[in-house]
């Protein structure tokens, strides 16, 4: 985009008249202001008091006939009745593809001190999904510098998986691996409820120049409201949208869809809904999944978008209401294991309870029946564990047991792998540690 559209777009969403309205009551974070609810529409953004003065952003989040409820983006010290409301209307983001090595806000704010330049067209911040008609089919096999990824759990273009993981087993750090090493023509990254000390080793560290060269990250740290943590998933998908529609691929990375989903849920219980399933409204099973299915295949002529969407379990529950619920619409499942973690094994994937719903077209005849193979020795050695390890198991007992028993310290080892040179040569490092299975 040249300067003159920049100017264009900056120009055309100048206001030429304010709806005003005023603070008539105040209560349990939630202000019932007068004067709007005519004009008004749930989900418009307000900004508090004089004009003059460092405002405080808000959303409307309830409307009855007299008056509309306003949740604030902050605390609201200092706001007395009667103050000035002004209606901002919809609060749509402009993005452009000079964002690419950018970190914003969920404003598509600038957070690295530098100038950034609108788009020409808006884009809504939940939009709906391509028509599923028009969608095309998953792509194919990405290659992702990842062993584990290029064989046992493949991605493939278009896929959306979960990383479900407790804190602190490793998903930040292979969020930016996915960053670095996924083919991609753009990575977008969805950074919700971080410690915001976090932010500048992320993105310097953890992506560092590389990953940032072709990644736009979107951030809201934990001491931000739940109205901006909640729309800086949003935002992300929105950015990625854009590049989709450009026809690029999109690589999105979200963490986490757990922290945006308990961002909703501290809006909508201050909205009015009723706490239902363990404490979750009624609504945010539509919210997580709507958000889910923007991202994926996009219809002919545009691009795709792969997204790996990180879910926090604690105490490793997946069946808590946020990690079941997605697990039933996304196209894969890749669970992180503290004990693993804990013995010094990164990724720490338990592939025996990790899917890739990509399988089996994502794979020939020949790597099916090898990942088929894994897993089965995976699988038995699991089972026979605590035996071998109290020393109750007789080799010979189990023929699988014991070919498991020879094959399980390369296949173990084979999960931590990086793959620089693509799934061709993890395959053939796979088949070398399977032969160790048959070396009895």
């Amino acid at each position: 985009m040249d300067a003159f559209e920049t100017l264009v777009s900056e120009i055309a969403v100048i206001e030429h008249s304010r709806d005003l309205g005023r603070v008539a009551e105040i209560g349990r974070g939630v202000l019932r202001v007068t004067g709007l609810s005519r004009v008004a529409r749930l989900g418009d953004r307000v900004l508090i008091g004089p004009p003059d003065t460092a405002r405080i952003g808000g959303e409307v989040v309830r409307l009855t006939a007299e008056a509309a409820g306003i949740l604030a983006d902050r605390a609201l010290e200092g706001v007395a009745i009667g103050e000035v409301v002004e209606l901002a209307g919809r609060a749509d983001i402009f993005p452009d593809a000079t964002w690419v090595g950018r970190t914003i806000d969920a404003f598509a704010q600038p957070l690295d001190g530098r100038p950034l330049p609108r788009g020409s067209t808006a884009r809504a911040l939940r939009a709906a999904p391509p028509e599923a008609t028009r969608r095309r089919r998953l792509g194919g096999r990405l290659r992702t510098g990842i062993a584990a990824f290029d064989t046992l759990l493949p991605l493939v273009r278009g896929q959306r998986i979960g990383l479900f993981a407790g804190s602190g087993v490793g998903k930040s750090a292979l969020l930016g691996r996915f960053a670095r090493g996924v083919e991609a023509d753009v990575v977008v990254i969805g950074l919700i409820g971080e410690r915001g000390r976090e932010l500048r080793e992320f993105t310097e560290k953890i992506l560092g120049a590389e990953g940032m060269a072709r990644a736009v990250v979107i951030a809201a740290t934990s001491d931000q409201s739940p109205l901006i943590r909640r729309r800086a998933a949003w935002t992300a998908m929105a950015v990625a949208e854009h590049f989709r529609d450009a026809g690029r691929h999109v690589l999105l990375l979200v963490d986490s869809i757990t922290r945006f989903a308990e961002a909703h849920r501290e809006v909508a219980l201050a909205a009015g809904e009723e706490g239902s399933l363990r404490g979750w409204p009624p609504s945010f099973a539509h919210m997580i999944m709507s958000l889910a299915e923007r991202a994926g295949p996009g219809p002919e002529g545009a691009g795709d978008i792969t997204a790996v969407l990180s879910v926090l379990v604690p105490g490793s529950d997946m069946e808590e209401p946020v990690a079941d619920t997605l697990r039933g619409v996304l196209d894969g499942h890749v669970v992180l294991d503290r004990s693993i973690a804990e013995r010094g094994r990164f990724p720490a994937i338990d592939l025996l309870r990790s899917v890739s719903r990509s399988l089996p077209e994502a794979a020939s005849t020949e790597e099916n029946a090898m990942i088929s193979r894994a897993r089965a020795l995976l699988g038995a050695y699991d089972r026979a564990e605590l035996m071998i390890q109290a020393g109750l198991y007789s080799p010979g007992s189990d023929p699988l047991v014991d070919a498991a028993v020879r094959a399980w310290p390369a296949l173990d080892a084979f999960l931590a792998e990086e793959a620089p040179e693509g799934p061709a040569t993890s395959f053939a490092r796979l088949a070398e540690c399977l032969e160790r299975a048959r070396a009895g």
